[in-house]
C-alpha cells in the first residue's frame, strides 16, 4: 500500500496557534472532551497501521526505489521548510468549482461563518480519506460554532463526486484544476518523473485523477480561517501522514468566539 511510499519526515512544520502554551493544554483537553473517538485522527491512524501489521505484504519496492523517496522528500522539504501561509496573515480569495460543477467562492463562504480549508492529495490517499471522515464526524462541533469545512484537491471533480458518493462526506469538495489556489497558498509542488514510476508499481496514476500532464500534489494542509480572511490556526507538513486533528480546530473556532 501507498503508506510505504515515503519515510516519515519530523519537524518540517509545526501547528501554528495564536495561543499561549498554557491555555493551549487546558482548552485543548475541553474540545477534546467534546469529540468522540471517531473524531480522533491520531486513533483512526493508530488503527488503521494495526490492522495492516496483521497482513504481511512484499514490497514493490527496491533500494534505489527508496533511495528516490528519501531524496525527493529531501527536496521538497528544502524547497517548502515553512508550507502553507502562516497564522495572521489574509489569505487570497478564490473562486473554485465544486464536485458537482458548481462555482464556490471563498469570500461569500467567510461571510457565513469562519471556514476550515484542508487541502488533500486526492481520493487514493488513505490518510486523506481517514483525516475526511474525521472531520466529517467532527461537523456537528464545528457547526456550534458556525464553521464549515471545505476542502480542496487536486483532483477531477467527476472522481470528487464518486468520493462524495461513496463516502458521504457532508463538505464542499473542490477541484483545483488549474493548481493555482494550491501556489498561492504556498503548498504545491510536482512529481518528479522517478517518482511518477514509483507511483505506477502502486498502480496509482495521478493524470487519470487529476487530469493530463497533472502529476502534481499539494502538501495536506489545514487553514481555520475567520470571517475577516486571516489564519488563525494552520498545519501544514511534508509528513504526508500528519494531518490537524480537530480537537486543535474547535481549539481554533473557540478563540474565536473570545
Amino acid at each position: 500500500m501507498i503508506n510505504s511510499w515515503f519515510k516519515t519526515v519530523r519537524n518540517a512544520a509545526v501547528v501554528s496557534l495564536t495561543l499561549s502554551m498554557t491555555l493551549t493544554t487546558t482548552i485543548s483537553f475541553a474540545g477534546q472532551a467534546q469529540l468522540s473517538d471517531d473524531s480522533n485522527y491520531q486513533k483512526a491512524l493508530d488503527k488503521m497501521a494495526a490492522e495492516r501489521a496483521k497482513k504481511p505484504s512484499k514490497s514493490k519496492l527496491t533500494d534505489d526505489d527508496h533511495l528516490t523517496m528519501e531524496q525527493f522528500t529531501a527536496k521538497l522539504k528544502k524547497e517548502l521548510p515553512n508550507p502553507g501561509i502562516a497564522v495572521g496573515q489574509k489569505v487570497p480569495m478564490f473562486t473554485l468549482a465544486n464536485a458537482f460543477g458548481q462555482p464556490i467562492s471563498l469570500k461569500k463562504e467567510l461571510k457565513k461563518g469562519p471556514v476550515v480549508l484542508v487541502f488533500y492529495r486526492g481520493s487514493w490517499c488513505p490518510y486523506c480519506n481517514l483525516h475526511l471522515n474525521v472531520l466529517k464526524n467532527a461537523k456537528p462541533e464545528f457547526a456550534k460554532y458556525n464553521a464549515q469545512v471545505i476542502a480542496v484537491t487536486p483532483q477531477q471533480p467527476d472522481r470528487s463526486a464518486e468520493q462524495i458518493e461513496k463516502d458521504g462526506y457532508p463538505f464542499e469538495v473542490l477541484s483545483d484544476i488549474s493548481s493555482k489556489v494550491m501556489k498561492d497558498f504556498g503548498l504545491y509542488f510536482e512529481l518528479s518523473e522517478k517518482m511518477q514510476a514509483i507511483y505506477q508499481k502502486f498502480n496509482l496514476d495521478l493524470e487519470s485523477y487529476n487530469g493530463s500532464g497533472r502529476n502534481v500534489l499539494p502538501i495536506p494542509g489545514s487553514f481555520v480561517i475567520d470571517q475577516t480572511g486571516t489564519v488563525v490556526a494552520m498545519q501544514a507538513q511534508v509528513d504526508y501522514k500528519a494531518r490537524m486533528e480537530p480537537a486543535d480546530i474547535l481549539l481554533a473556532l473557540e478563540q474565536l468566539k473570545k
